[in-house]
C-alpha cells in the first residue's frame, strides 16, 4: 500500500500540466476550425441545388469512419513524404516536402479532427438553418437588407443556440480522442493528451500505480467539465424554449 505516493508522483512529475495543456489546445482548435468549416458548408447546404442530396450524404462521410481509419488515412495518403497527396502538391509547386508527423505534429493531429467533425458541426447548423423563418429572412430583403447583413443581424442570432449545442458536445467528444495522436504523433510535439499520457504510463512505461493515478485525476476534472457543460446546456435549452 503506497497511500498517496502515486498522486505526488502524477501531481509533481511535470507531465500531468503539459498533457493538459495539450488538451485544451486540440480541443479547442479543433473545435473552433470545424465549427467555422461546418458553418460554412451548412450555409452552402441550405440552398437549393441539382444534387443536394448527394452531397450531404458526401460531406457527412468523414464522421462515420473510425477514427483509427480516418488516421491511417491521412497517415499514409496524404501525409507521407514519399506518396502522400499534400506532399506531391507541394513537389509539384517546387516546394521542400513537408514531414508533418515531426514538423508541424499539433497542426497534424488538428487537421484531421478538424476534417472527422465539421460534418458534425454541420448537420447541428444545418438543423438550425433550416428550422429559421423564411418569412423574416424574405421581410429583411424587402427592407432592402444585404445578404451579409441578413447573415449576421438575423441569421448568426437564430443559430446561437446550436452553435452552442455544437461547441459543447464537439468538445466533449474530442477531449476523449486517443486514436489521431496514436498512430499519427506518439504523443510528441506538444501532443500528449490525457487520454495518451494515460496509455503511455499503463502500456508502455508499464507504471499501472501511477497510469491509476492519472485516471482519477483525469475522471475529477471530466466531471468539473461536464458539470460545467451540462449547466451551460441546460441553460441554452431553457433560453430557447423562453424565446
Amino acid at each position: 500500500f503506497t497511500g498517496l505516493d502515486n498522486f505526488k508522483t502524477a501531481l509533481t512529475s511535470g507531465n500531468l500540466w503539459p498533457s493538459i495543456v495539450a488538451t485544451v489546445l486540440i480541443t479547442a482548435l479543433a473545435v473552433i476550425l470545424s465549427l467555422l468549416f461546418g458553418l460554412l458548408f451548412a450555409v452552402l447546404l441550405d440552398r437549393q441545388f441539382r444534387g443536394r442530396a448527394l452531397a450531404r450524404t458526401l460531406m457527412i462521410t468523414p464522421f462515420l469512419i473510425m477514427p483509427a481509419a480516418a488516421s491511417l488515412i491521412w497517415k499514409y495518403s496524404m501525409f507521407d513524404t514519399n506518396i502522400g497527396m499534400l506532399n506531391w502538391l507541394t513537389r509539384t509547386l517546387g516546394l521542400p516536402v513537408i514531414s508533418w508527423g515531426t514538423e508541424h505534429p499539433l497542426a497534424t493531429v488538428v487537421i484531421v479532427l478538424t476534417w472527422q467533425f465539421t460534418p458534425f458541426m454541420m448537420l447541428i447548423l444545418l438543423a438550425g438553418l433550416q428550422g429559421q423563418d423564411k418569412a423574416i429572412l424574405e421581410a429583411a430583403q424587402v427592407d432592402g437588407a444585404g445578404t451579409w447583413r441578413t447573415f449576421t443581424w438575423i441569421t448568426l442570432p437564430h443559430l446561437r443556440m446550436y452553435i452552442e449545442i455544437g461547441v459543447l458536445l464537439g468538445s466533449v467528444i474530442i477531449l476523449q480522442v486517443f486514436d489521431p495522436i496514436a498512430i499519427l504523433t506518439k504523443g510528441t510535439g506538444g501532443t500528449k493528451t490525457l487520454a495518451y499520457l494515460l496509455y503511455e504510463r499503463a502500456f508502455i512505461g508499464l507504471d499501472v500505480g501511477e497510469a491509476a493515478a492519472y485516471g482519477v485525476v483525469t475522471v475529477i476534472l471530466t466531471i468539473i467539465v461536464a458539470t460545467i457543460a451540462l449547466r451551460t446546456l441546460f441553460k441554452v435549452f431553457m433560453a430557447g424554449g423562453s424565446r
